[in-house]
């Protein structure tokens, strides 16, 4: 799947808001802004463009939210990279530094290459167990 940056930037705010909705309960322009290392204004217009977009819903003074479409999203993305850092473990990479290159990796990775990634996880699982 290969995207351009602005796509590339849209999935990672989507996974981060999945992300904290799961851990904090709730996502906010502040806690988006401190985990990106970006500015709230830069926030809040991805924000408006992925509203746009349908994948997420802001109500004033209230959390950002995902639509369902955003929810697929977010896991696609996820597992996309879940899968890529998993691999790159797998091969030996040190999990710090799997974890590093990973993020990026999954917006870039074609099908075919995430499906051949996961068989081979799937033969060394198999292989170990």
């Amino acid at each position: 799947m290969r995207t351009d940056h602005a796509t590339e930037t849209g999935e990672d705010y989507v996974e981060l808001v999945a992300d904290l909705l799961d851990i904090k309960g709730e996502a906010r322009t502040v806690d988006l802004a401190k985990r990106l290392g970006v500015t709230a204004v830069t926030v809040s217009k991805t924000i408006q463009r992925l509203e746009k977009s349908g994948l997420i819903k802001t109500e004033p003074y209230r959390s950002i939210f995902l639509t369902e479409k955003g929810r697929k999203v977010a896991k696609d993305v996820k597992d996309r990279h879940d899968t890529v850092q998993a691999f790159l473990e797998a091969i030996g990479v040190r999990p710090e530094i799997a974890k590093e290159d990973s993020e990026g990796m999954e917006h870039h990775i074609s099908k075919e290459t995430l499906n051949c990634m996961k068989r081979f996880l799937r033969k060394s699982t198999r292989k170990r167990g």
